[in-house]
């Protein structure tokens, strides 16, 4: 069962490892909502998304006849980023089970931070047939996304930066996924700050969540389109029993609210978040909460997107 010790030692794990990443204002956006909000950017986290932490702290925490097998995950993701980079730190293999239908940049900067890529179908059962395949014949560790306690305690790393450089922090509000991220949140908040609410935002075409939660048991995603694709993964056991007892709110936005909120980062703030990290932003804009008078923390989870067809549009402009 996790508890604040592991979140602790997790930090402990990723001191000077991790980057400790900015937390910026905006007078623009605190005025427009009327409080005071403070944006936690784990874009600028290594591999571009807090998954480094949960993979580093994994990683860290496994014997040393695993290290020396490696470990394998099914991702094409900011996860598949962040373990290869995780694993290339302690010296050890990384196999990355990749749907062959990948954007290339995914593929070119996984193996980048030093994984061993193999190719499956574009299904889910391919990717875990695949890597229960490799993982008998290897006898590889499987690092889990968020199904997994040293995952989740590293991601919890966030809350305890939150509460060191914030006072009287009102409100958390994080994206949920397969719950990884906001459940590391929920459960340090819980023991260290437990008047402080913790919100979870998704998308309303992927809210396996809220459904799961109203409905008391897990609620499988269908992989629906979103352009929150780091969101429409489901629950598991862990994430959803966490979830269940400690994250105060679910609320979901639409894709054009999250598009709104984009456009707000980019252009005020100027900075490049995708969209699974922007729906946070994109509840308080669209006043699907409230948070006047307060301090409310929004976590931009990362922030890697395919700019191909943006460059593209450009180059065409060029050329005409």
């Amino acid at each position: 069962m996790l508890t604040i010790e592991d979140i602790i030692k997790a930090k402990e794990k990723l001191q000077g490892i991790a980057n400790k990443t900015p937390i910026f204002t905006s007078r623009t956006l605190n005025k427009m909502v009327g409080g005071e909000i403070f944006l936690k950017c784990e874009n600028f986290q290594r591999t571009g998304s807090f998954k480094f932490r949960g993979a580093y702290n994994a990683i860290s925490n496994l014997s040393q006849e695993q290290k020396k097998a490696g470990v394998i995950t099914h991702s094409s993701g900011n996860h598949a980023q962040a373990l290869a980079l995780a694993a290339s730190l302690h010296g050890i293999k990384c196999v990355v089970v990749m749907p062959d239908n990948a954007p290339i940049v995914k593929k070119v900067a996984t193996k980048g931070y030093g994984a061993e890529i193999t190719f499956c179908e574009s299904t889910m059962e391919a990717r875990v047939q695949t890597t229960n395949n490799l993982i008998e014949k290897y006898d590889y560790t499987l690092i889990h996304p968020y199904d997994n306690e040293n995952i989740i305690a590293g991601q919890g790393t966030i809350a305890l930066e939150l509460l060191e450089e914030i006072k009287n922090l009102d409100v958390v509000v994080a994206p949920i996924g397969g719950g990884g991220l906001i459940s590391g949140i929920a459960s340090a908040m819980c023991e260290l700050k437990p008047e402080c609410k913790v919100i979870g935002i998704e998308p309303s075409l992927a809210d396996d969540a809220k459904r799961s939660i109203k409905e008391g048991r897990i609620i499988p995603s269908n992989y629906p389109p979103t352009i929150a694709d780091g969101l429409r993964t489901s629950l598991c056991e862990k994430t959803f029993n966490i979830i269940q007892k400690h994250v105060d709110q679910i609320v979901t936005v639409e894709e054009e609210e999250i598009i709104q909120a984009m456009k707000f980062i980019w252009e005020r703030l100027k900075i490049i978040v995708e969209p699974s990290g922007a729906v946070p932003l994109a509840a308080i804009l669209a006043q699907k909460l409230n948070v006047k008078n307060k301090k409310v923390a929004l976590i931009f989870s990362g922030g890697n997107i395919v700019l191909d067809d943006f460059f593209k549009i450009l180059e065409t402009r060029i050329k005409a």
